[in-house]
């Protein structure tokens, strides 16, 4: 076993977080944490950064040819949705539902959202665009703390619709699907169970967290720099259910025409065609919205591509062999070590999707041969990438972040608990269920 690489490869996740807490931009720390690990694994510096082929450049752009349009078009269709008023008509209407006595009602009805969203195939990133610009009237209105906007977006997006759920779209249940011949709806018991208990979790932590921030006075408390968002009084807004009707829309296309490849693409274009119909009223100049998404889109993708590619590097050293057979090595149950083993892996390359790619080609035959049912395999899997999904180098933080106007130490803590934590909860439940054989 490569001691010496594997300590790369812990050196140069070390390398990564420090050089984002001390506020350096992951398309510097990437590289840099990148050339770390290739030191230490006695690895051609250049070749393997900058060359053509299994490459961190060559991971990069692969990230950024496969993602850039959904990136695009859904910052594109976020700013309409914003520059319109049409999220602040959204939020008017949500507070006119849960009232505005009751602030965890509010929590709740955006965690609602965030999940029949994303259980109906939306892109996680596309939400996120689209969702923040709606949260922010809410809580202001609310007057509560935007650092808890986190609990419900991510435990809303990324936990049980996303790899518990049977049936759910997302890659996260598709890839291990199709790598194991298992279906979406693979070990439905624990996908139930597990989307309980995830809930009720998800739940008690918005609320305890809730109260906490009400006992310390914390207040909304944001310097707003984009008064799109914050004015509502001074222009006509557009009607509720105009305002909804891209998403509508949005969303109808996706599930009507599922089985066609690529039809995000297509419901995204869609969208936001109408969205330039329904808003010429309340925007003057759709050139502006049109420049100014494009323009963002290009940081997110550059910045959640430079994590998918230090991820790529790290887990593709010869020393990473080492790894897989500490992981093999955990005791107790094997369904325990599989989930752990994908958890570790997600946090290495800051992705579940990366992590369950890896898992169903590395450690599937393992565990398969050993007895497991490929359906649990595939349900293990698809929660253990959970784990460690939330790490200071993840590109959907830095993204959720830097769209929320919000800093690592306002979001982490939130994050990684609605996330990784509920995540632990769910394997958890995984263990118990396989121990009393009621998978």
């Amino acid at each position: 076993m490569d001691m010496l690489g594997i300590f790369g490869i812990l050196l140069g996740i070390l390398t990564i977080i420090l050089f984002i807490v001390k506020k350096f931009n992951i398309i510097v720390a990437a590289p840099i944490a990148t050339i770390v690990v290739l030191l230490f694994n006695d690895i051609n510096i250049l070749e393997t950064v900058f060359g053509k082929e299994n490459s961190y450049m060559a991971a990069l752009a692969g990230f950024v040819a496969s993602n850039f349009a959904i990136f695009l078009l859904g910052s594109i269709l976020a700013k309409y949705m914003d520059k319109s008023g049409a999220t602040i008509s959204i939020a008017n209407k949500v507070l006119s539902v849960v009232g505005t006595k009751n602030p965890y009602n509010a929590l709740v009805a955006l965690f609602i959202i965030s999940a029949l969203l994303t259980y109906g195939g939306i892109n996680v990133f596309v939400i996120i665009f689209a969702l923040i610009p709606m949260a922010r009237p809410i809580f202001r209105e609310l007057n509560i703390s935007w650092k808890l906007v986190a609990i419900p977006v991510f435990g809303g997006t990324s936990t049980f619709t996303m790899t518990m759920l049977p049936g759910a779209p997302s890659l996260h249940n598709v890839v291990p699907s199709t790598a194991l011949g298992t279906t979406l709806t693979a070990a439905p018991m624990i996908g139930i169970v597990t989307s309980i208990a995830a809930i009720v979790f998800i739940l008690v932590f918005m609320k305890l967290s809730l109260s906490k921030s009400l006992r310390k006075n914390e207040t909304f408390n944001v310097n707003e720099k984009d008064e799109s968002s914050s004015t509502t009084s001074e222009r006509e807004l557009p009607s509720f259910i105009i305002s909804l009707l891209p998403i509508i829309v949005l969303l109808g296309i996706i599930l009507l025409f599922s089985f066609v490849s690529n039809i995000i693409i297509v419901a995204l274009i869609v969208a936001i065609l109408l969205s330039a119909i329904l808003f010429r009223k309340q925007i003057a100049k759709q050139k502006e919205v049109l420049n100014q998404g494009a323009t963002e889109s290009v940081s997110s993708t550059i910045t959640t591509g430079s994590t998918i590619a230090f991820g790529s590097i790290a887990t593709g050293v010869p020393a990473f062999k080492g790894v897989f057979q500490l992981i093999q090595s955990i005791p107790g149950p094997p369904v325990l070590s599989l989930m752990i083993g994908t958890g570790i892996i997600s946090g290495i390359t800051a992705s579940a999707v990366g992590a369950i790619g890896i898992a169903v080609a590395n450690f599937a035959p393992y565990y398969l041969e050993l007895g497991l049912d490929p359906e649990t395999v595939h349900r293990a899997i698809a929660v253990g990438s959970g784990a460690l999904a939330i790490v200071p180098y993840s590109g959907f933080l830095i993204i959720f972040n830097n769209l929320a106007g919000l800093t690592m130490k306002d979001t982490f803590k939130n994050a990684f608990i609605s996330i990784s934590v509920t995540s632990w909860v769910a394997m958890a439940v995984i263990v118990i269920m396989t121990i009393l054989g009621l998978t």
